[in-house]
Order: C-alpha cells, then structure tokens, then sequence
C-alpha cells in the first residue's frame, strides 16, 4: 500500500512577496514625499478653489451633486483629473505672475536709482560752472529721459563762419570745460557738432554742414585731450550738421542758437 506524502508545511511568518511589496510602497511614498517638497502651492488659491468646490459639487462632503452635464463624481474619476490639470495651471499662472512683478518692480527701482544719479550729477555740473566762472557761456541742462546731463556752448563764441578752428578768445573756455569734465571721467562723454541749415559758400575746406559738424565737434575732442589733459579712452565724437535743430532755422536768432557745440556726460548706471 503506497504511502501517503506529507504534505509540506508552509514557511513561517509573512510570504516573501509582502517584503517585495512593502519596499515598493515605502519607494513610491518617498517619492511623492519628494514631489511635494519640490512643488510650490499657492494656498490662497488652493483654499479658494477648495471651497468652490465644496459649495458647487459636494466633492469634500457625501452628496450627488455633478458637474458639467450630469455627470456625477461618484461615476469616476476623469472630472476629478480635469480639477487636477486646472490646479496645476493655477500654480504655473501664479508663478509666472511673480517672476514679471519681480521684473517690473526691478526696472522700477532702476529707473528709481538713474533718475536720482542724473538728478545729483546735474547739480554738481551746474555748480562747477558756477564756481569756474562760465556758466554765463555754457548752458547746463538735463535730459528729460534722465540718461545724461548735457553742456552746450554756442558756435558764434567758439568758431569764425565756416570754420572749426577754435577762436583765441574761446580757448580759456574750453580749457575750464576740461577742468570740469575732469571731475566726470568715469562717465562716458560724447561731444556732437551742430550746425544751422544755412549751406556752405566756401566748400574748399567743407563740402557741407555735415562735415563742418563733425569737424567742430573734433576740435573740442583735440583741445580736451591734448590741453586739457582728459584721457581720450571715455569721449566719442560725432557731427549732426543741420539735423536737430533746436530753434526755427527762419530767424538770426535760430539759426545761431542751432550752430553749438554739446557735451553729453552720460549717467546710465551699469547692472550691478
């Protein structure tokens, strides 16, 4: 008579799957532990769309209330993602909106900090030419953008018609200038020309009001850096001719406040 097999008794304590199990659930939970770390919820919106919720759909609370068109909570879950997806826009929104406040406040302060700067250099300009005697030559306003303090001498006291040599007289001017202009070396200078729409009847030197711009404006760069002694590293030049005028070109007296020489000390603060 054959024997019977005795049946083999199972392992003591847990299946060995359980164990598998159990790490896989601590590994997930530890990675939405990660998730949420990560994440940055806007909980004034949170509260707002929860309570939205809980009055309209009875999500927080039992209760057959459906959204959109009768579809109940209860029937699945695919609303409920829809919700997920929309919170999700939420905190996109949010941070988007913060970055450009952060911007726009940014340029602000900027702008703030380049206003008080041209502000504080105007005021230094204007007393230096007080203090060297040429304020009564040399005209100091500030720019409405406030990018720049500009000096402006008119051509009649500087130049002969049709030249851009520098008159004897005018030298002791421009030799102050420089003085001043030395006090603002670590600003960029730029010296334009500027002429009358009047053309020129002597073209033998001077093609056009263009080239006797530029011409002038290159005296002044020459007598401030090889009399006056301001490093050339910091001044550009350029020449308008007839271009900007700041007066009717009709009258004596536009036509000779139009032929200047300016002297821009700019202020634009660097980003830090």
């Amino acid at each position: 008579m054959a024997k019977k097999k005795k049946q083999e008794e199972a392992p003591a304590g847990s299946p060995a799957w359980m164990a598998t199990f159990s790490d896989l659930m601590n590994l997930l939970l530890c990675f939405f532990v990660l998730l949420f770390a990560m994440s940055s919820t806007d909980t004034a919106k949170f509260e707002e769309l929860a309570q939205s919720l809980a009055s309209s759909f009875s999500i927080f609370s039992a209760g057959g209330s459906s959204v959109g068109e009768g579809e109940l909570i209860a029937s699945g879950v695919r609303q409920l993602n829809n919700l997920g997806v929309y919170f999700s826009n939420l905190g996109v929104a949010s941070e988007s909106e913060t970055q450009a406040d952060i911007e726009k406040e940014y340029e602000k302060k900027k702008e703030e900090e380049q206003k008080e700067e041209t502000q504080a250099q105007y005021e230094k300009v204007k007393k230096e030419l007080q203090d060297n005697g040429v304020d009564s030559v040399i005209d100091v306003e500030m720019d409405a953008d406030f990018q720049y303090v500009m000096l402006s001498m008119k051509g009649g006291i500087l130049f002969q018609s049709g030249s851009a040599d520098i008159m004897e007289d005018a030298k002791p001017v421009v030799g102050k200038l420089g003085v001043i202009l030395k006090k603002f070396s670590k600003f960029e200078i730029r010296i334009e020309g500027h002429t009358d729409n009047v053309p020129i009847s002597n073209r033998s030197r001077y093609t056009s009001n263009m080239a006797l711009s530029a011409a002038r404006s290159g005296s002044v760069y020459d007598y401030l850096v090889n009399n006056a002694g301001l490093s050339a590293k910091n001044l550009t030049t350029s020449g308008y001719g007839e271009n900007q005028p700041i007066a009717n070109n009709n009258t004596t007296q536009g036509r000779a406040k139009n032929r200047r020489v300016v002297v821009k000390i700019m202020t634009s603060i660097s980003e830090k």
